[in-house]
């Protein structure tokens, strides 16, 4: 398969079954975020809610597009993307993986709503740092790419806040407009709600699956990618679906504009990124004009670089400032960049597929841990209509407005953080359990270094030994 050695393909197979191992643990580790609120609602039975749930989020990852995806893989400098040594791909994809798994299977075990986003992100960052250690990194590669992770650590940061906040003041809205209190009192046991309260309740968890499966899905695709490009960059590193003749004319709009930069007006280090960009519009055209615009596979992978490259330092210039280019000429640069990226930033049916699958049976097993901690524990009461339908909509409403911006947020700590708000606007802070909420709090403040640490170790130690 894709001309490799039996070693190779051997460990490509692994890093594939450890992708959609990662899936399917964030599958039952994540379920709760979705059937808590129907199952202690009486809206489903719990057989009937989980394999509903992993319906949907089958769905979600199938139709949510791979924005987020692409902002998994952009987490990692440009350089370690574009890799020649295959076993420095697998070092790297391996570490990610498997030190999520391990934080991901231990706070499901005792039953804490870890957030599976912040432990593929603080793996990640873990092998971009690690990987400016390595001795080989004379040139002192950037070794993460910051803007993008303050970019996502501001969406982590913010999203449970959101949800807290949003759900208290739902609450509020609903206490005062709503006439009948049945909505507000406990479910009585084995009885399920009125039909309408029902119809609500089951949409939200309709809405949190999907939207899970569009935001949480698409890093598993985000990884089988990086797993592809590394291991066999000569038939992913480029979208093989596209004719590559087209790349010529984004190129040539861009340096076009390029060369309407006034390069005298631009900092030291922003001259410096015009010079990387300029050299690599060189080198992308020379390739262009040798293969007549077909680009052959052996060299894929190095106008993937080019393509990195030039839409990397571009941007960085433009979000600097020091572009001196009017507004339709910063436009259409931007239109171009777009059009350009388009050639990098894709993923084919089939590896949506084996991650929809992934995570949907994931979502079917393994659930019972969580969702007595969210259901039972994070509150000093039994959940009422109101608050589970409030805690699911604000999630879903969070996490669906994330994936069509490409954040990845949590989906645990958004539910989590809105089951939280739901107990306060009820009886005020005293109703929360004090130990439940210090020990998902520690879990929150211990996943980024603690999954970098791994992640960190294990990339060295793989590319010791590989």
């Amino acid at each position: 398969m894709f001309g490799l050695e039996t070693g190779i393909f051997i460990l490509l197979c692994i890093c594939l079954f450890c992708a959609c191992a990662f899936e399917f643990v964030n599958g039952f580790h994540d379920t709760a975020n979705a059937v808590a609120t129907v199952i202690y609602t009486n809206s489903l039975k719990p057989n009937i809610a989980v394999i509903w749930s992993g319906f949907c989020n089958f769905l979600g990852v199938f139709f949510g597009g791979i924005s987020v995806a692409m902002g998994i893989v952009n987490l990692l400098p440009v350089e370690l993307l574009i890799d020649q040594n295959v076993y420095h791909a697998v070092a790297m994809v391996l570490s990610l993986l498997i030190s999520a798994i391990i934080w991901n299977l231990g706070t499901w075990y005792f039953g804490l709503p870890s957030s599976s986003s912040h432990t593929l992100i603080g793996s990640i960052l873990g092998v971009g740092l690690a990987y400016a250690l390595l001795p080989e990194n004379t040139a002192g590669t950037s070794s993460v790419n910051w803007d993008k992770a303050k970019e996502t650590g501001f969406a982590l940061l913010l999203s449970p806040l959101v949800g807290f906040s949003l759900v208290i003041i739902l609450m509020f809205i609903l206490k005062r407009t709503v006439k009948n209190d049945i909505i507000f009192k406990e479910p009585k046991k084995n009885q399920t709600p009125p039909g309408w309260i029902r119809g609500i309740l089951i949409l939200t968890c309709t809405g949190v699956s999907f939207f899970h499966g569009s935001n949480d899905g698409q890093k598993g695709v985000g990884l089988i990618m990086l797993i592809l490009i590394g291991i066999t960059p000569a038939y992913f590193a480029l979208d093989a679906s596209r004719d590559t003749s087209h790349l010529h004319t984004n190129l040539v709009q861009i340096e076009t504009l390029v060369n309407r930069i006034e390069e005298g007006r631009l900092a030291e280090v922003d001259k410096e990124k015009l010079k990387i960009v300029k050299s690599s519009i060189t080198d992308l055209d020379s390739v262009l004009t040798v293969s007549n615009g077909k680009i052959p596979p052996q060299l894929r992978l190095e106008s993937r670089k080019d393509i990195l490259l030039i839409s990397r330092d571009l941007s960085k210039i433009q979000k600097d400032g020091a572009l001196t280019l009017n507004r339709d000429e910063t436009a259409k640069l931007s239109e171009s960049l777009k059009a350009l990226k388009s050639y990098t930033e894709y993923a084919p049916t089939w590896v949506i597929l084996l991650i929809s699958l992934s995570l949907g049976l994931g979502t079917m097993v393994g659930w019972k841990r969580i969702v007595v901690t969210v259901g039972e524990k994070i509150g000093k009461q039994h959940l009422t209509y109101a608050q589970g339908a409030s805690a699911e909509l604000v999630a879903a409403s969070t996490i669906g407005m994330s994936s069509g911006l490409g954040l990845p947020v949590s989906t645990t700590h958004v539910l989590s953080s809105g089951i939280a708000g739901s107990m306060v606007a009820n009886k005020g802070i005293k109703n929360l359990q004090a130990g439940t909420i210090r020990n998902i709090v520690l879990a929150w403040v211990l996943t980024l270094p603690v999954s970098m640490f791994l992640a960190g170790t294990l990339f060295i130690f793989f590319r010791t030994i590989l």
